[in-house]
């Protein structure tokens, strides 16, 4: 969605002062899409914070998301200084932090920057994103040129370059099932969103007819 949308996608991996082997989960999500870009940061004790400096230039608007707990308002506040979200304290039973932002909100941090902080989600819906998916995985996209066949669904056929770059290890199966279950949920909610639409129209037609407001 950020790609097709034309942001900049960052994966900011926080509370690494807690693992061990940062660099085994930033190489993970790196091999998601060669067009996202990922740090790995502790806003409690300030590492790799001036890695993210560069996001905040005059005229940017930032919009962070992710799960509740994840300390997205404790990252802001460590970057600029001063306490600009509210926090909560993580529960002593489990280090997890708690939920905090109940609301977006657009917040104005100074030097052109702007923050948009948004509530834990757990999952985010797609609709007529195809050309982001598309670009996520241009690796997939490429081999799927290659197959002997234009209309290949990459099961049976002969030739197909999917099934053997799966074989030979170069496209592991998990990446292309996710490539084909964001298509299906893509797919999917684009034509629910279309039936929504039409239901809306209809449903507008005949209010107007029978002078209902």
């Amino acid at each position: 969605m950020a790609i097709q949308g034309g942001a900049q996608p960052v994966a900011i991996l926080t509370k690494c002062d807690l693992c061990n082997n940062t660099g085994r989960y930033i190489r993970e999500v790196e091999s998601i899409s060669d067009k996202i870009r990922v740090h790995a940061v502790s806003a409690i004790y300030g590492i790799g914070l001036d890695e993210l400096k560069e996001y905040f230039t005059p005229g940017t608007t930032i919009c962070l998301m992710g799960s509740s707990g994840a300390g997205k308002s404790t990252l802001i506040n460590a970057i600029t200084g001063k306490e600009v979200m509210k926090t909560s304290e993580v529960r002593e039973s489990d280090s997890t932090g708690r939920h905090t932002t109940t609301h977006r909100q657009l917040i104005d941090i100074g030097n052109g920057v702007s923050v948009i902080d948004t509530p834990g989600m757990r999952e985010i819906g797609m609709a007529n994103m195809q050309e982001g998916i598309d670009d996520t995985f241009s690796d997939i996209t490429e081999l799927e040129s290659k197959c002997r066949f234009s209309n290949c669904r990459h099961d049976t056929e002969p030739g197909c370059a999917i099934k053997a770059a799966i074989e030979s290890g170069e496209l592991s199966e998990e990446r292309y099932m996710l490539y084909k279950n964001l298509g299906a949920e893509n797919t999917r909610n684009y034509a629910m969103k279309k039936e929504i639409s039409k239901w809306s129209k209809e449903r507008k037609k005949f209010n107007d007819r029978n002078n209902i407001y």
